[in-house]
């Protein structure tokens, strides 16, 4: 009621304000059109073909005796959940050097990995066909749709401040609420909840835990990692000597994929990018995910030869992801406890048997059960921080 009476009293104050500025700055109907007030013709067929084959694409035009619904497969929007069909995006991208011949053989002919026709039952004029392939070419220059934000706590920050400023503002000149010591009470309230939110904000800063973004090629680690049980070291080569544990080319990928050229699950289409990205020269833009500050030094080499850790340390069950993400939230604190309770292999591991000889003869001779990280200067802020 409080809120409702005080923005019923700035409206009747602004309303006039508003209506002045509508009339003056509100675009004139055909103003911006060609020499007569009317826009090209071929810009308003070609937004017309885009708009017919928006509505191809998504089943609202009958066609033929069975309506087709392409984006029931084949997503426009961005997801957070993994579709191994193609999206339109990617669909427009791998046939835009197709003349028109080539693209409507491509989609009445497109062979599923059981050598099946994906599409038998698609009836198509040539004319929709043409507003599909419109449809497409928008999609490439605009890309997916966002989804819609949904309530977050941004939102309800703004609101936080808003009702503070309400409240001041009618402490000062409304008077809606007549004791003050209400207005304080409120006040502080929506202070303790700003406070919250930007001090979880803060923590949060620059952490990604459960981060797993759409990747270039649609890559399942289960698939190599799981069911083919291929060692991590043979992709991330460099895992064992250096900082970063590297990213395999696309020369690397074709030593399986000469022979296997279909997948289980996205059939040919993910493994043409491969073959398409050697063809032309060009690297795959890999998306990356596990990311620290720069000011934080890691290495893998550090970690994976010396240290003889497994990825799944860090990484998590790599082997049931088919889309990879961050598994633990990689904080300064996670790495510390890490350090703090993780013992260090001083009997069968030369590399500390050599450098703390001291510690390995202790265990040795009983005088010490463990070793920890932290024990080796596992903690000191050098070790990260140089």
């Amino acid at each position: 009621m409080f809120i409702y009476s005080i923005g019923c009293k700035l409206i009747s104050k602004t309303w006039v304000f508003v209506f002045i500025y509508t009339l003056c700055f509100l675009p004139v109907n055909g103003a911006n059109n060609g020499p007569g007030g009317q826009s090209g013709d071929q810009e308003s067929h070609n937004q017309h073909s885009v708009k017919v084959g928006e509505r191809l694409f998504h089943g609202l035009i009958q066609t033929g005796d069975q309506t087709i619904d392409c984006a029931s497969c084949h997503y426009t929007n961005q997801i957070d959940t993994l579709n191994w069909n193609p999206s339109a995006l990617a669909i427009a991208k791998t046939t835009k050097d197709l003349d028109s011949t080539e693209f409507a053989n491509r989609l009445f002919n497109n062979m599923t990995q059981a050598g099946m026709t994906a599409h038998e039952n698609v009836q198509l004029t040539g004319e929709q066909v043409k507003d599909i392939r419109a449809y497409l070419d928008h999609i490439r220059e605009t890309g997916l749709r966002e989804e819609k934000p949904v309530v977050t706590e941004l939102l309800i920050f703004i609101g936080l401040v808003l009702v503070i400023l309400l409240l001041i503002a009618d402490m000062a000149f409304f008077k809606v609420i007549k004791t003050n010591a209400i207005h304080f009470l409120l006040i502080t309230a929506a202070g303790v909840g700003i406070v919250k939110i930007l001090y979880t904000e803060a923590v949060a800063l620059d952490r990604m835990q459960g981060y797993e973004p759409q990747q270039p090629i649609k890559f399942s680690h289960k698939v190599h990692a799981g069911d083919n049980q291929i060692d991590c070291m043979y992709c991330h080569t460099s895992a064992s000597h250096s900082k970063s544990a590297g990213l395999p080319g696309a020369s690397l990928c074709m030593n399986c994929h000469e022979v296997i050229m279909e997948g289980p699950k996205a059939g040919d289409f993910e493994i043409n990018k491969i073959t398409r990205a050697l063809e032309d020269s060009m690297p795959i833009e890999w998306v990356r995910i596990h990311q620290l500050p720069d000011h934080a030094f890691f290495s893998h080499a550090q970690h994976v030869e010396v240290g003889g850790l497994d990825c799944q340390e860090c990484h998590g069950p790599v082997e049931e992801m088919h889309v990879m993400r961050q598994h633990a939230e990689l904080s300064m604190g996670w790495c510390l406890d890490c350090h703090r309770t993780m013992d260090v292999d001083m009997i069968e591991n030369e590399y500390y048997q050599k450098t703390f000889e001291e510690y390995h003869q202790d265990l040795v001779e009983g005088r010490i059960d463990s070793v920890t990280v932290a024990d080796i200067g596992g903690t000191d802020c050098m070790k990260c921080h140089y």
